[in-house]
């Protein structure tokens, strides 16, 4: 796919990706963004994502996103969707299915592609490497590669994770080649925390239980909690993974209230259980070392189901 081709017969451009948006689907967006922007300066380009944590204001441009999901364009003549299927972008699905032309580009595998035009590759490491892989390099700058850096260290945990491949990692030094400061990015979005962060981290860590003979860490934090240290989901970023740190452990397994009996899930794996499918039983999806879900019930309900499939691959049941 050659994003520049598709885009050049098309006068409205609108780019968005899933609720709740991630350091990847966040810096997949705008590097689109930024990059449609500089080749075609003309033409109308919005981005629609929902609220964008404090840490990616770095981004070039990302105050121009239309977090309200409100605009005069009735019909776009391109709409791109990154970083999910139309059925997780929220309010812009209607914009997407109204869109007289359709792009989708995802790494999720459990994502069939939803476009008139789909790059859909399970194998990459976030979507924002297929972003880097679409457009046209002659145009690409600093403010371009910092928004494309960003996706993709965000979520190979700064090319930690088993999704990162060779093709990664030469990818990774093609963008710093473009002289941003990539330290201070990796320290600004992926390990700084503001002191509220730390707290509630500190707390979800306190409480942290070991189940499974020590080889599954659970941790929760509720509602009340949450509005104890007045904290937004957001700030719940990372605990799942540091929960993963623990030695000894195959899985993790961190859940916050959203509502009275809501919980939203993130599972972590070290290869030994697939989360990826284990979130697909209950309506989630992701990875298969890294995947969510949204539940209902009471905590030990919501654990007792998730760790009943759980258990089934570490006893060696599943594959």
């Amino acid at each position: 796919m050659k994003i520049s081709e598709i885009a050049k017969s098309a006068n409205t451009i609108g780019i968005s990706g899933h609720i709740r948006p991630d350091g990847d689907c966040i810096g997949s967006c705008m590097g689109m963004y930024l990059f449609l922007k500089k080749v075609f300066p003309s033409k109308r380009i919005d981005v629609f994502l929902e609220n964008i944590p404090a840490e990616f204001n770095i981004i070039k441009d990302v105050s121009e996103v239309r977090t309200d999901f409100k605009t005069d364009v009735d019909k776009y003549d391109l709409f791109i969707v990154l970083d999910s299927g139309k059925d997780r972008i929220g309010d812009a699905e209607s914009l997407f299915d109204k869109a007289v032309h359709t792009v989708n580009i995802d790494h999720h595998l459990s994502n069939s592609g939803t476009g008139m035009d789909n790059y859909i590759v399970p194998t990459a490491s976030s979507a924002a490497e297929l972003v880097y892989n679409v457009i046209d390099k002659e145009y690409i700058d600093a403010d371009i590669a910092q928004a494309i850096y960003i996706g993709i260290i965000c979520d190979t945990g700064v090319f930690k994770y088993s999704n990162t491949s060779p093709e990664t990692m030469r990818i990774g030094a093609e963008l710093i080649s473009y002289g941003f400061d990539f330290g201070k990015v990796i320290d600004g979005v992926f390990y700084e925390k503001t002191y509220i962060q730390n707290q509630i981290l500190g707390r979800a860590l306190l409480e942290s239980i070991l189940i499974m003979d020590g080889r599954c860490i659970v941790s929760m934090v509720n509602r009340q909690t949450m509005d104890f240290y007045e904290a937004m989901s957001s700030d719940l970023d990372g605990i799942v993974s540091q929960l993963m740190l623990t030695k000894g452990v195959n899985c993790a397994i961190f859940m916050h209230e959203m509502e009275p009996l809501s919980y939203k899930v993130s599972l972590r794996s070290d290869g030994m259980v697939n989360v990826a499918k284990v979130a697909e039983i209950f309506g989630g999806g992701g990875h298969a070392r890294a995947a969510g879900l949204t539940i209902n019930g009471t905590p030990h309900d919501v654990i007792n189901s998730i760790t009943l499939y759980l258990e089934q691959y570490l006893n060696g049941e599943k594959k």
